[in-house]
């Protein structure tokens, strides 16, 4: 039997609020252990919830750019449950009616189409805290709160994803749109952007969905695609063995590959949902709409778009550089400088994020400013050095911090673009291989590529490559092949 693998997502967004949800504490993360707290966020007897208005805006503007509905009104809940972590035993979180529903995030797919997965809701929420279990002997547990009381939103998609890549590719655009809009970091290891997966099969064809898990411990996009696939297999191997697929919640093991068991689902029902006597329903006015609707930047996909139809890069190039907002402003300077918008694309993404990676920076460190790279480029442009020239020049403005000009007046780099000055360098390297030169003449055409490697390395790469290849035309005898 074949089967379909159907997915919906849970992501928890940290907002980037200096204060938390309801409080005055800051959200400053690394700060040490149980240092940004008060009476709020430990939920003492007696204290009372404040909303954060910042919040409030930033989850209007991420309903508004993913095409959801902001209501009007929308109330707060209390998630009861008994953890450590959790000082209130319930979470201020909204349930019946959330600030954002019925939205859409568009992804491409693996065939270069483009396919809408919808968001059953967006609603704001508070953080827990964090445990942290003892390593290395210790037996101990300890309790972090600082994360108490910061501010969440959590998207829920519809589960229209078909598998983990699919899954990754949507989490990469909806961090995306977090990060253009500057409401979040989406950073995964900092747990700023988390994810649950809630995974079935169906057999193919069918529309009855299958017993769900939910499968937690997903902290990088290799992650989601790898434990998605492993979860689909191991639920299919169930139902093809005429076993059921238990509804409850796994944990993803990198290291070994698999998910495990980690306790029964919880249903709506085991939290005890009420409404939240400490705050009224939020009333979002279509001013407050309408004026957060007027601070949305341009898009990702509006962005991928216009990269395409602008600069004439591919959807494949256009995604890259789109990704990261920092890395298309650096591209968008780079491009208005010099004439060709594919050379410049072509060496951000080969030569500058080679140098990213290798440096582990990111694009707002990167040692090459925007300017200076597309005057390194107008010079190849000009052939007044030649490309392979220009990846030396590059390297070393990177090593040194010098502009390219004065790299490549300090190093003599400057293109031989003179044909008078070529041509008795060729004639001499021609003379100087008489055996390869009868070979050519006799129909080894392929020789032809000896004496142009021979007339680069004699000129130190400075030999225009077009140039060298006329003259040779014009040198070497006409040859039999």
């Amino acid at each position: 039997m074949e089967f379909e693998t159907v997915i919906g997502l849970e992501v928890h967004a940290q907002l980037k609020t200096r204060t938390k949800i309801f409080c005055g504490c800051s959200t400053t993360f690394g700060a040490p252990p149980n240092t940004q707290t008060c009476p709020v966020c430990l939920g003492m007897p007696g204290s009372l919830p404040v909303l954060n208005r910042q919040v409030v805006d930033f989850a209007i503007r991420m309903g508004l750019a993913t095409h959801c509905t902001v209501n009007p009104e929308s109330r707060w809940a209390r998630k009861n449950y008994f953890y450590p972590d959790l000082p209130k035993a319930y979470q201020i979180s909204q349930y019946e009616a959330p600030i954002c529903e019925h939205g859409y995030v568009e992804i491409e797919t693996a065939d270069g189409g483009s396919r809408q997965i919808g968001l059953t809701r967006i609603h704001m929420e508070e953080d827990a805290g964090k445990n942290i279990h003892g390593e290395g002997g210790d037996p101990h547990s300890y309790i972090d709160l600082n994360r108490t009381g910061v501010p969440l939103l959590e998207i829920v998609s519809d589960p229209d994803l078909r598998s983990g890549n699919e899954a990754a590719t949507y989490l990469k655009q909806l961090r995306a749109i977090l990060r253009y809009l500057d409401i979040s970091d989406g950073n995964m290891e900092e747990g700023s952007f988390r994810c649950d997966a809630n995974v079935s099969i169906r057999p193919t064809g069918s529309r009855e969905l299958g017993t769900r898990t939910e499968v937690k411990n997903l902290n990088s996009f290799r992650h989601v695609a790898r434990a998605i696939a492993h979860e689909a297999q191991r639920q299919a191997r169930l139902v093809s063995r005429g076993e059921a697929v238990v509804q409850e919640t796994r944990l993803w093991n990198d290291a070994e590959g698999k998910t495990v068991s980690m306790r029964s689902k919880e249903e709506a029902h085991d939290y005890r949902y009420f409404p939240d006597p400490d705050l009224v329903p939020l009333h979002v006015t279509s001013e407050w709409i309408a004026a957060a609707r007027r601070t949305l930047p341009e898009l990702p996909a509006d962005r991928t778009a216009r990269f395409q139809t602008e600069y004439g890069v591919t959807v494949a190039d256009a995604e890259i550089l789109v990704a990261n907002q920092a890395l298309a402003d650096y591209f968008e300077t780079v491009a208005a400088g010099v004439t060709s918008a594919k050379l410049a694309a072509n060496w951000v993404m080969a030569e500058l994020l080679a140098v990213l990676n290798k440096l582990a920076v990111g694009v707002e460190e990167s040692p090459v400013s925007a300017e200076r790279l597309a005057a390194l480029l107008r010079l190849i442009e000009k052939e007044t050095i030649s490309g392979k020239i220009g990846k030396a020049v590059f390297e070393k403005m990177v090593a040194t911090g010098k502009a390219a000009d004065a790299i490549i007046a300090e190093e003599g780099w400057v293109q031989v673009t003179d044909p008078a000055a070529l041509r008795p360098v060729l004639q001499e390297i021609i003379d100087a291989h008489p055996e390869q030169l009868a070979q050519y003449a006799a129909g080894k055409s392929k020789l032809f590529g000896f004496f142009v490697g021979r007339a680069m390395q004699a000129t130190r790469g400075k030999a225009n490559p077009a140039l060298v290849n006329q003259l040779l035309q014009e040198l070497l005898p006409p040859t039999d092949g």
